[in-house]
């Protein structure tokens, strides 16, 4: 590792992620680290962006998990994903959002996403 052993715990992991993770970035995604205690050893990375719905971010956290738990000051790795249905009000939410349609890839249906017995 590059990083200085005196810089603080999330500042090195920050630092790993940016130059050992480019894919994140590549993809459109964003990586956060939401704890780093280096009393208790744990440590939260969040992904969003890109990686919200993204079917290999699996693979990601797997791989970010399998190297930061090798870290001797690291006891604990967690990376969450937020579900892309998060950012829409999950899976209760009404299929119209701030009148964004979202029937059939946001196309629409004349302005109703459950037309009657009247829609041609």
């Amino acid at each position: 590792m590059t990083d200085s052993e005196d810089d603080p715990l999330k500042e090195r992991v920050e630092s790993w992620l940016a130059r050992e993770m480019p894919i994140i970035q590549m993809h459109g995604g964003t990586s956060a680290v939401r704890k780093a205690d280096p009393e208790d050893g744990e440590v939260i990375v969040e992904l969003g962006g890109g990686c919200k719905g993204c079917s290999v971010s699996d693979v990601t956290t797997g791989n970010i998990e399998a190297e930061l738990i090798q870290w001797p000051e690291i006891a604990e790795v967690t990376v969450r994903v937020p579900d892309a249905r998060e950012s829409l009000g999950g899976p209760d939410q009404a299929e119209s959002i701030m009148g964004i349609d979202r029937t059939e890839g946001g196309r629409g249906d004349w302005g109703s996403s459950n037309p009657g017995e009247d829609h041609l």
